[in-house]
């Protein structure tokens, strides 16, 4: 919660210096210089009403939170030719007669937020291939998380990804977390478990909550206990803080790292059979040194959405509240894997990272 706060602390100072910085930006076209004339007022206004404009119009096609993000990227873009076109001007001497910062900023960005649009839609597969001492049988992982079903796609969408995935043949599907959130609809909801229901794996599909999947306020069509009800009736496996035993596997299911009544790694594992793999579901990848001195083989997380977006990426381990931002480490002869989720929450760019499924292989190696 203290890493939303200050990211929307942060924001929103950004947003307002930007909008003062925008409107001096912005005022230096040339049909607007033609409209203010010599009015310092209309100086002001003329710009600052194009940028409320179109912020609006981007609330209405997006959302605001959608419309604060495509602002400050414009924002970098402008300043960043700011700096570029002083260089030059510097260099050549020259003044020049076109706009060239605010003409470069504006294309460059809309080219950039198509692109990270695209890449948010995109769902790529990535690999890992792990070993285990365990004399287990060859095991094909398939896991995704953060799928927040509504925001890049509907309950029809994530079937369709759910048969890419199937193609893997895998073992066992595994989901960490932010499978739905505030803004899925109950009928996108109940798709998408049916969906999963539909999924073929040796040992089943297992599911453990994120911090969005119980919803934050209420305004969604359908509760916390209608979605655990949806999944179970799919035969999911839901597990908070539960651990079970299936063939060579243990699966531990832990509770969001937000919850105040979460057990800890070393007493969810008190008592299993060391001698089977043992895989933790933990949606926020906060815990490394704890469960990297369990027993636990392999654990699966997301949350992160892989940084999402550039240049913040990194900002939940400069902050110590990620332990990693995306990938694979090995901790004490823990596995540890962070997706960087199959969707996004609310915001449906990305420029930072990817949307991906991940399969992982283990195998046995003496």
């Amino acid at each position: 919660m203290l890493l939303w706060i200050g990211i929307l602390v942060a924001v929103l100072l950004a947003t307002g210096l930007g909008m003062a910085y925008m409107t001096a930006a912005v005022g230096k076209y040339s049909f607007v210089i033609k409209l203010a004339g010599e009015s310092r007022l209309k100086k002001i206004l003329i710009p600052l009403g194009i940028i409320i404009l179109l912020m609006i119009v981007l609330s209405l096609v997006f959302s605001v939170a959608n419309s604060i993000v495509i602002f400050l990227h414009m924002m970098l873009f402008f300043l960043l030719y700011g700096g570029i076109m002083r260089i030059v001007i510097a260099i050549t001497g020259k003044e020049f007669k076109i706009y060239w910062q605010g003409h470069l900023a504006v294309l460059s960005c809309i080219i950039y937020m198509i692109i990270a649009y695209l890449i948010a839609h995109n769902v790529v597969k990535t690999e890992y291939e792990l070993t285990t001492t365990k004399n287990i049988e060859a095991l094909r992982i398939a896991v995704f998380a953060d799928s927040h079903v509504g925001t890049t796609f509907d309950g029809e969408g994530f079937a369709k990804h759910l048969k890419e995935i199937a193609k893997e043949n895998p073992d066992i599907v595994l989901i960490p977390g932010d499978f739905v959130d505030d803004s899925t609809e109950k009928e996108d909801m109940v798709r998408a478990c049916k969906a999963l229901g539909e999924m073929e794996a040796k040992y089943g599909v297992w599911y453990s909550f994120g911090n969005h999947d119980a919803g934050y306020y209420n305004s969604r069509d359908f509760s916390r206990d209608e979605l655990i009800e949806e999944l179970k009736k799919n035969k999911v496996h839901v597990l908070e803080d539960e651990v079970e035993e299936i063939g060579d596997l243990v699966i531990v299911g832990r509770k969001d790292s937000g919850e105040k009544e979460r057990a800890e790694i070393s007493k969810l594992l008190a008592g299993v059979d060391e001698s089977k793999y043992i895989i933790v579901l933990d949606h926020e990848p906060n815990d490394y040194d704890a469960e990297g001195k369990s027993a636990a083989d392999l654990v699966v997380s997301g949350h992160t959405h892989g940084g999402q977006f550039f240049p913040v990426t990194y900002v939940g381990e400069w902050i110590g509240a990620n332990d990693r931002t995306y990938g694979h480490e090995k901790r004490n002869g823990t596995d540890f894997i962070v997706t960087s989720g199959i969707s996004c929450w609310e915001l449906p760019f990305k420029t930072g990272t990817k949307s991906e499924y991940v399969i992982i292989d283990v195998k046995y190696d003496k």
